[in-house]
């Protein structure tokens, strides 16, 4: 395959994106166009692929070339596969690659809220959640729970920061997801013109529980989730047409949101 190139020189340029820690530099790469992005495993990258995000070249460990990263290879054959030993790709990468491929690939210009709402019945709404790996695992269950879309509030960790892709086992590449143009409690107001009820998840007295049958008769859900520790802003809460909780024993007081919105996702999804 004469795309195959033997890493030699670690200080090759187009070796940078995977040298790079800093997301944000990976999110301007391009700037003012969409940057690029790091899509980690063979499964990930395929799925990414599926999803039309355009390949700029892979890193691949030796071993994984005619192997489990074969496919990947064959079906791209003019992007550049950059390979070595695992200890040199250690050594490029600061870390060990645990399925032996990765691949730095172009984002997309993001679809507009309105685009994405066009369709959607139940959407998952992130409100300030900066922990990529609840992000990550957030996407996974809206996927795997037939949640329609995910629309993050402005300051929401970027789902295709590295950890979130990761956790997420590519499916931010498979649900259609978006920023929100505007902050709490501004979108609830957007959604509700939208036609979708407003479910905010939180832990207070004047509750539906999430398996409530008042929440299962609406055309349109949106469910709600707030950022970690402090959850949602109240305002936000004040905004929407219920607050919902889900029922606790034992003494546990909450769930972390990732597991939370799983509940949810199980409880309001429409059919």
């Amino acid at each position: 395959m004469n795309n195959i190139i033997e890493i030699t020189d670690l200080e090759l340029p187009e070796l940078i994106p995977y040298k790079t820690t800093a997301e944000v530099q990976l999110l301007r790469y391009f700037e003012p166009e969409p940057g690029i992005f790091i899509a980690e495993s063979p499964k990930v990258i395929r799925r990414a692929l599926v999803g039309g995000y355009e390949p700029i070249s892979f890193l691949v460990e030796n071993k994984y070339i005619e192997g489990q990263a074969s496919d990947i290879i064959s079906s791209c054959p003019d992007i550049p596969v950059y390979t070595a030993a695992s200890d040199v790709l250690t050594q490029l990468t600061g870390f060990k690659l645990t399925q032996g491929a990765l691949c730095v690939m172009r984002r997309k210009k993001l679809p507009s809220a309105e685009s994405i709402l066009e369709n959607a019945k139940t959407i998952a709404i992130l409100e300030d959640i900066m922990n990529q790996t609840n992000v990550g695992a957030i996407i996974r269950s809206a996927a795997a729970l037939g949640i329609d879309a995910v629309l993050l509030t402005p300051a929401c960790s970027d789902p295709l920061y590295r950890r979130s892709i990761r956790v997420s086992m590519g499916t931010v590449f498979q649900v259609p997801w978006t920023y929100l143009d505007c902050g709490a409690p501004d979108y609830v107001s957007y959604l509700k013109e939208k036609g979708f009820c407003t479910a905010a998840m939180a832990l207070r007295n004047d509750t539906l529980s999430v398996d409530d049958e008042r929440l299962k008769h609406n055309d349109k859900t949106a469910i709600i989730l707030g950022t970690e520790g402090e959850g949602l802003k109240a305002e936000t809460i004040a905004a929407c047409d219920y607050t919902v909780k889900i029922p606790m024993y034992n003494g546990v007081d909450s769930l972390n949101v990732a597991a939370a919105s799983a509940v949810a996702f199980w409880e309001l999804r429409k059919e």
